[in-house]
């Protein structure tokens, strides 16, 4: 999630301040469920609310200058209220939406206006509260500087913030300040009188805490002697404190001294005051295997290559469509005018488009869903809500001219259409799925139908091919999911339960064709994913994970050379990465893409165009409002001259049918032959020769030199990645690419 910040003007250093007292301030634009908290006894105040745009947003007041915020940052487009929790001593704000499995931390700064993410936090659990521990329960010795509960349906689950340090023997003055006893400064008499005093504070040091008891004068306890002397506070033993400090387990870490405290490592699990931090082999055994993908990265390419001024686009396509499709050469997007338009343009051309009206398509209906031929990138296959599916065939050079005759009109259904999709290996077949209840694939080199299957109940919400094109897989509202294998029986060969949510659904087939994910709602309409075995769908599914709480359907796209999978729906601003594995537990969770406003599209383009010299495993194209930006997901490795053959398997030549539709619909299959993506000049990393590791020594005038406060920072990020990588399954550049710690970026 990242959010964007907007300074407002104003609030420079020339201005006085003044007194608040009686003013009043319009917090947030939209109605909907707001927050409000003291930055601790600073005159600084954070409100979570939403935006009159629905997005949720955090600001930040001054009650000196409280005519307007003096910061806003827009979160995201859920729809559930946020749960704030912020630490004055450390200066983290942690967020968490109800309803949601995701919990933010941010670093706080209002003196330099900034509002930073740390870290994010994922949950098994959704979170239905939250709450903060007393600093004074923290475990200090495994510099753990926060920890909430998050409260859940069924647990309440604590969840610490460690700051790694490399020497955890000693206690670390600056993570840990002074912080508010337990104390009352004064009485009600006093404070109703005007007294003002303050909670002394105390140390968290464990030899030095003072253990400090309080007896109400109304209630009076027989069991202290000194019940009627007020607040008593004893020095505690130190021998005991010494003793417990000496049972903290010591951690693995990189970090080096003085490191900042604004990047955080969250974990969940039991922890209590003085409990032992877990060492780096029982935390791997906690959090399970980790994906060899789980570093990647994904990043909007230079301003050079989007397409911006778009004309008026069509933002209310149907759910089951992906708002817009693209192959390696152009990309076709539907306008928001009548008839049913649709714009045509050239990857190759980027850069502002005329103002001018553009040529187009005229399709005569509104667009349900389209599509581009695989192996004709000049065809295109387009659904209307007149039940009828055209086929346009677009002029050698692009559309220069207002295309209206159709290759061919495919008729058949009775009702408006829900997708279609081409077959993955055959030519000249596609599928399509109707209101009528139906699935038919069609003959294009006949313009006609092959074939109609039956036994759906109600709408159908994605529809797949098999990647060996033998069978289609089916997801529809009756919460059902059904495969077929359409040359045998226009009947269902299986059926199995789907999502329990009725609100929509899409599904991909992965590992090799022989499991299928899923994509749907729970019945509290919570985002989840499921995965099932292609040939045991009545089992029902292998593993469900949850995600978070959003409105739209989250659209999947797998790559098979690398079995990750990558989720987002439209009008979101984050992109889930997840590895696939045929083995528990199934889902290995990678970085996720954020980007600053909601995309309105988000459409993956054929492999062969990634930038392999850069690592770059999957390219898509991302639409906003006007603009179309392409984004590239990589891993990052250092070694870039070699060609890194673990993330490049033999890829499949999707771009070359294995066969006619014709010669499919006889019952023959076909096989695609597989290519390298190997540049000629490259050698594969797996045959790079092998270098001693040499052993750095770090002179100690390193560490006592004055370093600034963004040197810190960056050591810091550098030793937790390092520390990260360092795991019991290694990547693949661990085990036989001689790469340090400082080959990640």
């Amino acid at each position: 999630m990242q959010g964007t910040q907007v300074l407002q003007p104003g609030f420079g250093m020339d201005r006085e301040p003044r007194d608040a007292s009686g003013e009043s301030v319009l917090g947030h634009e939209n109605n909907k469920d707001s927050r409000l908290l003291w930055m601790g006894s600073s005159d600084y105040l954070i409100s979570v609310g939403f935006s009159q745009m629905r997005e949720r947003e955090v600001k930040l007041w001054d009650t000196r200058w409280f005519s307007r915020a003096m910061l806003t940052v827009a979160l995201d487009t859920s729809p559930g209220g946020a749960i704030p929790l912020y630490d004055a001593d450390t200066g983290l704000l942690v967020l968490a939406g109800k309803g949601e499995n995701l919990l933010y931390c941010f670093e706080v700064a209002p003196a330099q206006l900034s509002l930073t993410q740390v870290t994010q936090c994922r949950t098994e659990g959704s979170t239905r509260g939250l709450a903060a521990v007393p600093r004074l329960a923290l475990d200090v010795m495994a510099c753990e500087v926060l920890r909430v509960l998050q409260l859940t349906d069924t647990a309440l689950v604590p969840i610490s913030y460690l700051v790694p340090r490399k020497s955890v023997q000693d206690f670390h003055e600056d993570l840990f300040p002074d912080c508010v006893g337990t104390l009352p400064a004064t009485n009600a008499q006093a404070w109703w009188a005007g007294d003002s005093q303050q909670v002394r504070r105390v140390s968290l040091h464990p030899a030095r805490r003072p253990t400090e008891t309080f007896t109400s004068p109304v209630i009076v306890d027989t069991r202290l002697q000194t019940a009627d002397t007020g607040p008593t506070s004893t020095d505690a033993n130190t021998d005991t404190d010494q003793s417990e400090a000496s049972d903290y387990s010591l951690p693995s870490s990189l970090a080096s001294p003085g490191s900042a405290t604004t990047s955080l490592s969250a974990s969940t699990g039991p922890s209590s005051g003085f409990a032992s931090s877990p060492s780096q082999k029982s935390l791997q055994n906690i959090l399970g295997p980790s994906s060899r993908f789980r570093h990647a990265q994904g990043r909007v390419l230079h301003r050079d290559s989007h397409l911006t001024n778009l004309p008026g686009l069509s933002l209310t396509t149907p759910g089951e469509c992906d708002g817009f499709c693209a192959n390696q050469q152009r990309v076709a997007l539907p306008l928001l005018s009548a008839g049913g338009q649709i714009a045509v343009l050239e990857l190759s051309k980027p850069g502002r488009q005329p103002d001018a009206a553009v040529p187009t398509i005229q399709n005569g209906a509104a667009v349900a869903d389209l599509s581009w031929d695989p192996f004709d990138p000049r065809r295109l296959a387009v659904a209307g809500e007149d039940a009828k599916i055209q086929l346009w065939r677009i002029p050698e050079g692009g559309l220069q001219g207002t295309l209206q005759e159709p290759e061919a009109v495919l008729r058949g259904h009775t009702e408006k259409i829900y997708s279609i999709r081409f077959h993955p290996t055959a030519s000249d077949l596609l599928v399509s799925s109707s209101y009528d209840m139906t699935v038919r694939i069609w003959d294009l080199s006949a313009a006609q139908e092959a074939l109609c299957l039956q036994g759906h109940t109600d709408q159908i919400f994605s529809l797949a091919w098999s990647p060996d094109g033998k069978k289609l897989a089916t997801v529809s509202k009756d919460t059902r999911l059904r495969l077929y294998e359409p040359r045998r029986s226009t009947e269902p060969q299986q059926e199995g339960p789907g999502p329990e949510g009725a609100r929509g659904a899409r599904l991909v087939w992965v590992c090799s064709g022989d499991y299928l994910l899923v994509s749907g709602f729970d019945s509290r309409s919570e985002r989840r994913i499921l995965l099932y075995r292609a040939q045991a769908l009545p089992d029902g599914p292998l593993s469900v994970l949850g995600l978070d709480v959003a409105p739209s359907t989250l659209l999947p796209f797998y790559d098979e050379d690398t079995s990750v999978v990558f989720l987002t729906g439209k009008g979101d601003t984050r992109v889930f990465l997840y590895e696939v594995t045929p083995e528990p537990p199934y889902f290995l969770e990678c970085n996720s893409f954020a980007s600053s406003e909601p995309h309105k599209g988000f459409v993956f383009l054929p492999k062969t165009v990634c930038e392999v010299r850069e690592v770059e495993f999957a390219r898509a194209l991302r639409l906003g409002q006007s603009t179309l930006e392409p984004v590239a997901f990589h891993v990052p490795r250092i070694k870039k001259e070699y060609f890194q053959d673990d993330i490049y398997p033999m890829t499949r030549v999707w771009w070359e049918p294995a066969l006619s539709g014709s010669t499919w619909l006889a019952g023959q299959d076909g096989k695609q032959r597989l290519v390298s993506l190997r540049p000629a000049d490259m050698t594969p990393v797996s045959e790079a020769p092998k270098e001693a590791p040499a052993r750095k020594f770090v002179p100690a005038s390193v560490y006592l030199e004055e370093k600034s406060d963004e040197q810190k920072k960056e050591e810091l990020l550098s030793a937790m990645v390092a520390r990260m990588g360092n795991r019991d399954d290694p990547l693949p550049q661990d085990s036989f690419e001689g790469v340090d710690e400082d080959e990640w970026d």
